[in-house]
């Protein structure tokens, strides 16, 4: 999967991995993918929470060791 945009949230706890990949959306072209890498177990659910709330399509998740990957499409 080609990602435009890759952000390394590991190590930060919750809101900020949201909070980080709302801020790199803003910058990015309708269409484009996102690629958030994270460590916290709670931004799965984040996650799923905020495509839903913001219209953004949640694409992939996935666990890779520790750490939480998630691709959002911007809306």
């Amino acid at each position: 999967m080609d990602v435009d945009k890759e952000i390394d949230t590991r190590g930060l706890n919750c809101p900020l991995p949201i909070l980080k990949a709302k801020k790199a959306l803003t910058d990015m072209e309708s269409g484009q993918l996102l690629k958030v890498v994270a460590t916290d177990p709670g931004s799965v659910r984040d996650f799923q929470a905020f495509a839903k709330q913001t219209g953004n399509e949640l694409v992939e998740q996935q666990t890779a060791g520790a750490d939480f990957i998630h691709v959002l499409r911007r809306r």
